[in-house]
């Protein structure tokens, strides 16, 4: 027996408005660098720094949910960029959706233990999962239902 789970489809078109939303709202600040997370951030965060014209991008590979979507006990550092690229810099932290929040939390205290000056922005914000102080900086959509984004596959 499947349970229904009530979803939010996010089309190409919708995520290109999305990105577009984030660029208005951002072009008044300056960045110096862009960190964007594995997986599911790099999608919007190429998007965006097209937008924004930053260059300088780049990646926090962490591993934090399992391919069923289930989580770890904390998040797996993969790859992450050198303390120099990151001390003194405006670092925008991107990623697709702050679900529970660990990783983008945990990636922001990383950016902040190396100096930098951490900004995040998320497409989705889901409050009622949050398991982090805080929120994004700055976000699209709230939402506390599955998000299926068009460049994920099997969704």
């Amino acid at each position: 027996m499947s349970v229904a789970v009530d979803k939010d489809v996010v089309t190409w078109d919708d995520l290109s408005d999305m990105v577009a939303d984030l660029a208005r709202r951002l072009r008044d600040h300056d960045y110096d660098v862009m960190l964007a997370i594995t997986r599911g951030g790099l999608v919007p965060a190429g998007m965006l720094a097209y937008r924004l014209g930053l260059r300088n991008i780049l990646v926090a590979a962490v591993e934090y949910y399992d391919a069923e979507g289930k989580p770890g006990p904390k998040p797996t550092f993969l790859q992450f960029p050198a303390d120099p690229l990151l001390r003194g810099q405006r670092v925008l932290i991107v990623d697709e959706v702050w679900d529970s929040g660990t990783t983008i939390h945990a990636v922001t205290e990383r950016v902040r233990q190396a100096g930098g000056i951490p900004t995040t922005v998320v497409l989705h914000y889901k409050p009622a999962h949050s398991r982090v102080p805080g929120e994004p900086d700055m976000h699209v959509a709230t939402t506390d239902r599955w998000v299926v984004y068009p460049f994920k596959a099997g969704n």
